[in-house]
């Protein structure tokens, strides 16, 4: 079948980029011309005036338009319409071809590499480059991570590891700024993916007035593909912790079919789970469950194992770095009566030697039981007074007590440990906490992820015993799984005893995410565990006062762990990621070998208040062993915001290591891990971006091609205002599209007289 251009083509003479590009004007407007165009119309209306026999009204006025546009039109030949187009004088203006050289363009998607089309079209014996040369001077690019000047595309290995379409577009503009450049020939897929914006680069391109002639390589669509998107896990967690990722999928012609996932620690496979792909070209999220059980920075690799036909088999895999930490993180647990739960809390952890729980218990009006201490004086005043002694602590459990114990700085004291100095903050559900502890209206209120209001019943008519259960969203979080997958987990919720509570905590803030309900035997269900970010910390709200009946109930057997993992698993979310005064970050934690990395760190003082005149360096060990020393200079953009950057040359695992000292005095130090390794994020969203490409041409005046059209590259490129070029008249009158109207409208008129009898 015909394309549109083609058809237009035969009908107008000429393409529709000749009428686009074109100034419409008539060579010969005379008056005359006017003037008898306007008598052969009266002359028209005349003769069908005196129209006997069958005329009627409808007939005369039908014809009379029929016979005056016939006649209008040939007044529009005898005026000479004519298309005024800028075209190049051959010879004499340049074209720049730009040849994406990355490893997309070897995926085989249409029958063979994409790169098939730089070697039949553009190398030296190549059609389009000798139809191109006939015009223009040529000078030829290859780009991927950087853009080059290069002689020809004979020598292209197409190996790239990513492609830079910006700083292509860039260097081209500015290598060739001295010369009358007609357009830019950009050759490639469109797999952009250094992240530079591409509306300023496309602005300047039009402001000089450059047209950007993009030819699309590879499919707009794989018909078969599935690719790993995104891979979402905590950067950092605890040895042993079980942490909960969420793997992104997308596929092309496998909707609905099984596949199977696989989770490697540094190349041991420690998890396999099947799934089933989304429907028909949609993105669906799979939970995984993985326990990180040794410490270091481990590369954990979640792939899906490649399924038959599948033309793309490299973007199956994501791989992200996470710091497993071997260490001790210290909690705050303050009890304000005696009760049941702070025994069996310790006796839940004590075996985690990641997990030290200090115990404030008080016993009677200003006399404190302290527990697990590292020495006499700490916390020999009772609760901390001052935020040095609170921020020692990276979380923070509060029992029952009654706000009313504490001063009004205190109070504010606890809301900043989590706003402030990024803690975990917990309050345990208790005649003496929330609402019935009087904490409405009060800065630690305002932290909790619950609405806290005041108390109007008496704690006889509060109790109630609740049915406790997982929410959707929390079936799949990492506090509280209790078994080895989702559906073994939620069984074990159903046959878990019911807890008591004396806590009416029916709603959670905006933003807070609630992860348990209980349901009493009458009434609505009330929220038992929810949490919330607040500031730069988690505040969390446990509001039943008696979670030891999971250890102790009848129906609980004596080996039965679950009160034992659901408190570690609690605890080590309380205080995962709690940052301490210095805190350094980078933007990827695995880069291509040679890319420049910017170190940025966030520097604090004891009560975690930014300081901007603190020495900084950090020390970086290589893969080889090679340390070096990198100063931080404060950017004066933020308070506390140090930068520097290194190129991380080699392949291979660099650890950075930053300290702050202010004054003589230690601040405080961080440690972070990168790697050095090549990744294939050629292949990841390696579908041709047409709409990209078409804004490229759009946008800068050019035009989109593909492979089947590019033969009209040529003859387009000299219909451009760029570069050294004239006037050229392009005539209208003798399109076939006036004559055939002509003789239709003729035609019509004698055919419409004959059938009315007017012939």
């Amino acid at each position: 079948m015909p394309s549109f251009e083609t058809v237009f083509e035969l009908l107008f003479k000429y393409r529709p980029l000749v009428f686009e590009k074109g100034r419409f004007a008539f060579l010969t407007p005379s008056p005359a011309l006017l003037l008898i165009a306007v008598l052969l119309a009266a002359a028209a209306l005349w003769s069908y005036r005196g129209a006997r026999g069958k005329a009627r009204a409808f007939d005369r006025g039908l014809l009379f338009a029929m016979r005056a546009t016939a006649l209008a039109l040939l007044a529009f030949c005898l005026m000479r319409p004519t298309l005024l187009l800028s075209t190049v004088v051959p010879q004499q203006s340049f074209v720049a071809v730009v040849v994406d050289d990355s490893k997309s363009l070897s995926i085989e998607d249409t029958g063979g590499p994409r790169s098939a089309f730089v070697a039949k079209e553009l190398t030296r014996e190549g059609p389009l480059r000798r139809a191109l040369e006939a015009r223009f001077k040529l000078r030829s690019f290859r780009f991927s991570d950087g853009a080059e000047r290069v002689p020809g595309f004979e020598e292209l290995r197409f190996g790239g590891a990513s492609t830079d379409l910006v700083g292509a577009l860039r260097r081209v503009r500015d290598e060739l700024q001295s010369v009358p450049l007609a357009g830019i020939v950009l050759v490639t897929d469109g797999a952009d993916n250094a992240g530079q914006p591409l509306s300023e680069a496309l602005l300047a391109l039009r402001a000089r007035g450059v047209p950007v002639y993009t030819v699309g390589l590879g499919r707009a669509r794989f018909a078969k593909d599935v690719e790993v998107v995104r891979v979402e896990t905590p950067r950092a967690v605890l040895l042993g912790a079980s942490l909960v990722a969420t793997v992104t999928l997308s596929e092309r012609g496998y909707g609905g079919k099984p596949a199977k996932l696989l989770v490697e620690d540094e190349g041991r496979v420690v998890h396999t789970q099947d799934v089933t792909l989304p429907a028909e070209g949609e993105a669906a999220s799979v939970r995984v469950h993985v326990t990180a059980g040794e410490a270091g920075a481990r590369r954990f690799r979640f792939r899906i194992a490649p399924l038959e036909g599948e033309q793309v088999a490299q973007n199956n895999q994501q791989d992200v770095l996470i710091d497993v930490a071997d260490r001790r993180e210290k909690l705050l647990y303050f009890e304000g009566e005696a009760r049941f739960e702070p025994k069996f809390l310790r006796r839940a952890v004590e075996k985690d030697k990641n997990l030290q729980i200090v115990t404030l218990e008080r016993t009677s009006k200003n006399k404190f039981l302290r527990l697990d201490v590292d020495d006499a004086e700490e916390l020999a005043g009772g609760f901390p007074k001052t935020r040095e002694e609170l921020y020692r602590y990276r979380g923070l459990i509060l029992g029952g007590v009654e706000a009313s114990f504490f001063s009004a700085d205190q109070l504010r004291m606890m809301a900043d440990f989590v706003s402030q100095r990024g803690g975990g903050l917990m309050m345990l559900g208790s005649a003496r906490s929330f609402g019935e502890g009087g904490y409405a209206g009060t800065p630690l209120g305002d932290a909790l992820p619950v609405v806290v209001e005041p108390a109007t019943k008496d704690a006889q008519a509060r109790f109630a015993s609740l049915k406790i259960e997982p929410t959707a969203y929390g079936q799949g979080h990492a506090i509280t799984q209790l078994a080895a997958s989702e559906e073994e987990s939620a069984a074990r919720w159903r046959k878990l005893p019911e807890l008591s509570t004396v806590n009416d905590v029916r709603r959670t803030k905006p933003g807070a995410l609630t992860l348990l309900t209980g349901a009493p035997a009458k009434g609505d269900a009330q929220v038992v565990l929810a949490f919330q970010r607040y500031g730069r910390g988690k505040a969390l709200a446990f509001a039943v006062q008696d979670s030891w009946q999971w250890q102790m109930h009848a129906d609980i057997p004596v080996e039965d762990q679950t009160h034992e993992n659901l408190w570690r698993q609690l605890l080590r979310f309380l205080v995962n990621d709690v940052p301490g005064p210095v805190v350094a970050r980078v933007p990827q934690d695995i880069v291509a070998p040679g890319t420049s990395v910017l170190v940025s760190a966030e520097i604090g003082d004891d009560t975690y208040l930014r300081v901007n005149d603190a020495r900084v360096a950090a020390t970086v060990k290589d893969p080889a062993g090679n340390v070096r020393e990198l100063p931080l200079e404060w950017t004066v953009e933020k308070d506390g915001e140090y930068r520097a950057s290194f190129v991380a040359a080699e392949k291979g695992s660099y650890e950075v290591r930053v300290e702050a000292r202010r004054g003589g005095k230690t601040l405080g130090t961080d440690v972070l891990h990168l790697r050095a390794e090549e990744r294939p994020i050629e292949f990841y969203g390696a579908e041709m971006k047409q709409a990209l490409l078409q804004r490229v041409a759009s946008e800068t005046g050019g035009r989109f091609y593909t492979p089947e059209t590019a033969a009209r590259l040529p003859e387009d490129l000299t219909y451009t205002e760029s570069g050294a070029t004239v006037v050229e008249p392009k005539d209208l009158w003798d399109m076939p599209a006036i004559f055939l109207a002509v003789l239709g409208l003729l035609s019509g008129e004698w055919l419409y007289r004959k059938a009315r009898g007017l012939a």
